[in-house]
């Protein structure tokens, strides 16, 4: 943070309002007041602003911003604050960061909250792609984890593996974001993301993040987004298909080739199952097909006994690399 003096520095904030804040589990809130920085210094006034960006409609104390366009900061001026390989919390430029660290191999640099009130809480997402878990602080970030599991050109997820810091051009506060999601992809393009749980367009201090967040991303290759979440029957099927995923599906009983084969021009889900030797055995295998891409249906319509699968016509381009278990 820094005084209203325009002089850096990091500074905790008052201890009462701290343990308040903390008692009443807030993970976003703002602080203003005079206090002594330290014994002998004058009294300043410093302004405090935590940000979490998990919790994009929460009410908050800080004032509207007004709408109009989003002045960004340089990228040179954003800061990146991560994990190191001790635990401690680490903060490097971001454009040298962006090059130098590896965030898919990172801890998350703050723990998703716990909301009273709310349906859901944290909780761990087990990759076919990485071969071990990811945590998810919603709902709509877990689906979001499922579709980019997905995808075969995925290669590493991570979740909160870095803190962006920056000074608003309009306010001149100090700002800070927590993007949920890091994707790697096969190709070496990197992806920061956040999982909104509607289609709404961002607004207030989430659209002021978003713009500032694409910028200093654009500036080192990389991709920022905000996922919207994907339709009702789309995200069953993906959800019935990620019962699947795992490696031990791939050819249970033996049946993959048969599997395969069976499918290897369109035809009716229950009808092929049933030729390649069994329904009840031939079906954790062609869902898992299904998962992996090497065989293809539409998701937009349910999954049922007619279902026309197909062979993917990409599944022998960037297939994806299964885990073994271990």
């Amino acid at each position: 943070m820094r005084t209203d003096t325009g002089e850096p520095g990091w500074h905790p904030a008052p201890r009462a309002a701290q343990q308040a804040c903390q008692a009443a589990q807030l993970t976003r809130f703002w602080v203003t007041g005079r206090f002594a920085c330290a014994a002998g210094q004058a009294w300043r006034y410093v302004e405090f602003v935590i940000i979490d960006s998990s919790q994009d409609s929460a009410p908050t104390g800080l004032p509207a911003v007004a709408s109009g366009p989003c002045r960004v900061p340089e990228p040179g001026a954003v800061e990146a604050e991560f994990a190191g390989a001790d635990g401690t919390l680490v903060q490097r430029r971001w454009v040298e960061a962006a090059v130098a660290v590896r965030f898919e191999q990172l801890a998350p640099v703050a723990a998703f909250p716990v909301v009273p009130g709310r349906r859901w809480g944290p909780g761990w997402w087990w990759s076919a792609t990485t071969g071990r878990h990811v945590m998810h602080g919603s709902q709509a970030m877990c689906m979001q984890l499922m579709i980019l599991d997905r995808d075969p050109q995925v290669v590493s997820l991570s979740a909160r593996p870095v803190r962006l810091i920056w000074r608003d051009p309009d306010s001149r506060r100090t700002l800070t974001w927590v993007p949920q999601l890091f994707a790697r992809y096969a190709d070496g393009r990197a992806l920061l993301a956040d999982c909104p749980a509607t289609t709404a367009p961002a607004a207030g201090r989430a659209e002021r993040a978003a713009a500032a967040l694409e910028a200093a991303c654009a500036a080192v290759g990389f991709t920022y987004r905000r996922l919207a979440p994907p339709g009702k029957v789309v995200a069953a099927n993906v959800r019935w298909l990620a019962g699947y995923r795992h490696p031990r599906h791939r050819d249970a009983g033996g049946l993959e080739q048969a599997v395969l084969e069976a499918f290897a021009a369109e035809r009716p889900l229950m009808a092929g199952a049933a030729a390649a030797g069994g329904v009840l055995t031939a079906l954790p295998v062609l869902y898992h097909a299904l998962w992996s891409g090497r065989l293809a249906a539409d998701l937009t319509r349910p999954l049922g006994e007619h279902t026309l699968v197909t062979p993917d016509p990409a599944a022998g381009n960037g297939k994806r690399r299964e885990q073994q278990e271990s």
